[in-house]
């Protein structure tokens, strides 16, 4: 089975909920983790973290819905690392209902839960194909499918991601590059709100820890280059 360590993985949105936990999983597990986020508090707690397996991991401040740090995030990336083994893309925003919706605000959840992954998909599979070898994972939703009412915009967004991770796992695969979705169900994250309410739906398994998706996420990553796990579904026993 391939073996994490000193593996390079680029986890986007990192600095919180799932990505977080699938850095620190990773970092366990001896991979070397480059991350980033949209804010320093959070940064640099989770800099704190990871770092108790990885010392040198790195992290910045920057945002997937715009192209220039996007950039930034890539050229720094290979400041630090000499190839790309990983790509975590996971940065992501809730979205609502479209109708009452700003179109400011709608036009910023496309781009940060469709187009940025794209950019970062694209960017990862120019570094992969070179070297005919890389792993995408996509950190989808089961919104894709379940369509629930007043998360239309959200829901959008995720359905083009299902269709795209697909797709892009035919078009890399001669490359030997895998392209893998995973698709949770509700995951206590920052996402849904304060922690407190949360907690007596993960006792009664309503709901899932961001830690469940990680080991999820490393157990796809250990699989011999012969397998993709190409889509996962991940959700609570009781969960509607």
């Amino acid at each position: 089975m391939p073996d994490l360590k000193q593996k390079t993985v680029l986890v986007t949105g990192g600095t919180t909920g799932i990505g977080r936990a699938t850095a620190i999983e990773l970092a366990s597990a001896g991979a070397r983790i480059f991350t980033f986020g949209r804010h320093k508090p959070e940064l640099d707690d989770a800099l704190n973290d990871i770092r108790a397996y990885d010392p040198d991991a790195r992290g910045m401040i920057a945002d997937a819905a715009k192209p220039k740090d996007v950039d930034a995030v890539m050229n720094a990336f290979d400041k630090a690392h000499d190839q790309l083994d990983v790509l975590i893309a996971n940065a992501g925003i809730s979205g609502d209902a479209l109708a009452d919706a700003e179109e400011d605000d709608w036009r910023y959840v496309l781009e940060t839960n469709v187009a940025g992954y794209l950019a970062f998909a694209h960017a990862a599979a120019e570094r992969m194909r070179e070297r005919k070898s890389g792993h995408i994972v996509l950190i989808g939703s089961i919104s894709a499918d379940s369509r629930g009412k007043d998360s239309s915009l959200y829901v959008a967004t995720k359905a083009a991601i299902q269709g795209f991770a697909e797709s892009f796992a035919k078009e890399l695969a001669e490359s030997n590059v895998r392209v893998s979705l995973v698709e949770p169900g509700l995951v206590g994250t920052d996402m849904q709100g304060p922690p407190g309410p949360q907690r007596p739906k993960i006792r009664k398994h309503e709901m899932l820890k961001a830690e469940d998706i990680a080991e999820v996420v490393h157990f796809m990553l250990a699989r011999p280059e012969r397998v993709n796990m190409q889509s996962v579904r991940v959700v609570p026993r009781l969960q509607d």
